[in-house]
């Protein structure tokens, strides 16, 4: 009788639960790009990453806000709560953004990322040579004039 009850509540499970073929585990993040230019990376996180960090710090269902600043770019990464909505997210900083414009330099604009998720990171790939007998040159033109090609053929592959 028990494994009667549980073989049908299984088969209940299977038809109810929803599930997902490839769960998409990565966070709820907006990704907001600035390049200025030919400008050190220490005017760019006083002028640009600063002020967009602690301004979207204050957003509402903000995890963290992370920052990257190098020469001529400052990128920004928004982690919302798990069970925010992405377009609600990105409208949120759409939002916050207009309101920090007018204390960026002149020239500069901010951008934010394409929508995407973690789902992207499959199509990355590294080439390695455990034999050593080739050097980063050899292997670069592999890819370029070898395994480039290959890969577009690749039905959906990113062009």
């Amino acid at each position: 009788m028990g494994t009667v009850l549980l073989v049908l509540t299984g088969i209940w499970a299977l038809r109810h639960i929803p599930l997902d073929a490839l769960p998409d585990i990565s966070d709820v993040e907006v990704i907001i790009h600035t390049p200025w230019a030919g400008q050190p990376p220490s005017l760019i996180e006083d002028q640009v990453t600063y002020p967009i960090v602690t301004t979207l710090l204050a957003a509402p269902h903000v995890k963290a806000v992370r920052a990257q600043t190098m020469f001529g770019d400052s990128y920004v990464f928004v982690v919302f709560e798990d069970t925010t909505d992405l377009y609600w997210a990105r409208s949120r900083v759409l939002e916050y953004m207009q309101q920090i414009t007018g204390r960026l330099p002149s020239g500069v604009h901010p951008v934010i990322g394409p929508d995407a998720t973690g789902a992207g990171w499959v199509y990355e790939y590294a080439l390695v040579d455990h034999s050593h007998q080739r050097s980063l040159a050899d292997l670069r033109s592999i890819q370029d004039w070898y395994l480039r090609y290959q890969l577009e053929t690749v039905p959906g592959w990113p062009r």
